[in-house]
C-alpha cells in the first residue's frame, strides 16, 4: 500500500504525515517502486518458504529491523515527523515476527 501511495497518492500521504513534496519527485517514485518490488518479492516465500528462507532473512529481520532503527534515529536526530514512528513500529513488528517464524521453523 505504501508503494501505491507513493506512486499514485503522494498528495494524500503528504497531508497525512505533514510532509512537503519531495524534490525532485523521482525520489518518491523510486521509493514507491522499491516498496512494490519488496511486496511482490514476498510472493515467492509465501508459496515455498523453505526454498526462499534467505529472502525472508534479508527482507525481514535485516531490512525491516534496520529500517525500524533508522526511522527512530531519524526522528530523534534529524527531527523527522513523529508520524514516522508509525513506520518504525510497523517495520519493527514485521522484523520480530519474521525472525520468530524463521527461528521457530528451524527448531521444528
Amino acid at each position: 500500500m505504501l508503494g501505491i501511495g507513493l506512486l499514485a497518492g503522494r498528495g494524500l500521504l503528504q497531508g497525512w504525515f505533514g510532509l512537503e513534496a519531495p524534490i525532485p519527485p523521482i525520489h518518491a517514485d523510486l521509493n514507491g517502486l522499491f516498496a512494490l518490488a519488496i511486496a511482490a518479492g514476498y510472493v515467492l516465500p509465501y508459496r515455498d518458504p523453505e526454498r526462499y528462507r534467505g529472502y525472508l532473512w534479508v527482507m525481514g529481520p535485516f531490512l525491516k529491523g534496520a529500517g525500524s532503527v533508522l526511522f527512530v534515529l531519524d526522528h530523534f536526530w534529524r527531527g523527522s515527523p513523529a508520524s514516522y514512528l508509525l513506520f518504525a513500529a510497523c517495520d519493527g513488528s514485521l522484523a520480530v515476527a519474521t525472525l520468530w517464524a524463521l527461528l521457530r521453523r528451524r527448531r521444528a
